[in-house]
């Protein structure tokens, strides 16, 4: 078993991606076999739970205000029904509940205040509780880690050359800044990309090596295809073919092996035998439920009909250990 490498090159990077395809997913099921119960996948529910009206311009997202998609905006839900769809989420195999909210950053507000008391109920009912709240502080990320929150997502989505093309709103810097803040609060961080937004090759590689090179290496990592929606400005990117996906994810799997990474959005457009090539090549997290988000995404009936054909098994929360900041529990190297 090789030791965690946190100074890849592109170019290092780029030989992986290129290889002949059945090459690379052979050396990702290895390293996967290698580091980790390749059988098993973490299921995760992602509910909305303020929905519409960000001020944000990301291209891809039918959430901008600025973008006419026909997304009803929605405010920000009650505790109550936070918890039922998490119960929901937990019968339904979920051992991860994350919540997102349509807000370019988090402010420290009765809104905010209210999602503190979000985590500390979903965390009541023993699942790992994840965030997407936009950018945060410091003393925003102790406080939901003092609340019980398990992570906090904050993706990447391209490299840093092309994504002003993608967002104008916010910096790469403030990206990388807020997952600085997550670690100094000890959170788990979820941190990845969007595939199929019209970046290069060279693009992918350079967003995994930022990724890689991080001073430890996000414990979840999703890749998403982009799924098109109407009135944003990448309407009309064409889906991206299957073996594009695989090749991250099983780029992934080579450069940031003891990491969880998640096969997230598009899987709705996928077929089994799709999604077991992802499986083979080292995913192993998926979105479970009939939404991510606004978009749609398959049941979770569905679901375990696909884990019974493929030998998948469900992954229990907080298998490797749980934050100091719950329980008092010292933190364990995490998967």
């Amino acid at each position: 078993m090789q030791p965690t490498k946190h100074n890849w090159t592109k170019e290092e990077i780029s030989e992986i991606y290129h290889k002949p395809f059945l090459d690379l997913v052979y050396e990702a099921a290895t390293i996967h076999r290698e580091n980790q119960d390749y059988s098993e996948v973490q299921i995760s529910s992602l509910i909305s739970i303020k929905t519409g009206g960000c001020a944000e311009d990301c291209a891809y997202c039918p959430q901008a205000a600025r973008y006419n998609t026909g997304l009803e905006v929605q405010a920000l839900m009650k505790v109550d029904q936070v918890v039922e769809a998490a119960e929901r989420a937990k019968a339904g195999g979920a051992s991860r509940l994350c919540m997102g909210a349509a807000w370019r950053e988090v402010r420290d507000n009765r809104d905010f205040d209210r999602v503190i008391d979000m985590v500390k109920a979903v965390n009541e009912l023993d699942m790992e509780v994840c965030c997407t709240l936009g950018m945060l502080t410091e003393g925003q990320a102790q406080r939901l880690a003092d609340a019980g929150l398990y992570a906090y997502n904050h993706n990447l989505d391209t490299s840093e050359d092309d994504y002003k093309r993608i967002i104008s709103t916010r910096t790469y810097d403030d990206r990388l800044n807020t997952l600085h803040n997550v670690r100094k609060a000890k959170l788990t961080v979820c941190s990845g990309g969007i595939v199929g937004l019209g970046e290069t090759d060279e693009d992918r590689v350079s967003m995994l090596r930022t990724l890689a090179n991080l001073p430890k290496h996000p414990e979840s990592v999703p890749i998403n295809a982009l799924v098109p929606v109407a009135g944003t400005p990448l309407e009309n990117q064409p889906r991206i073919p299957i073996w594009e996906m695989v090749r991250m994810i099983a780029t992934a799997r080579i450069i940031m092996p003891k990491s969880v990474v998640r096969l997230s959005a598009g899987r709705n457009e996928m077929s089994t035998v799709e999604q077991a090539f992802c499986f083979m090549a080292g995913a192993n997290s998926i979105f479970a439920g009939d939404k991510l988000l606004t978009t749609p995404n398959p049941h979770f009936a569905d679901d375990m009909k696909m884990f019974e054909i493929l030998g998948l098994k469900t992954r229990e929360a907080f298998k490797n250990g749980r934050p100091a900041n719950t329980l008092n529990k010292p933190v364990e190297t995490t998967a």
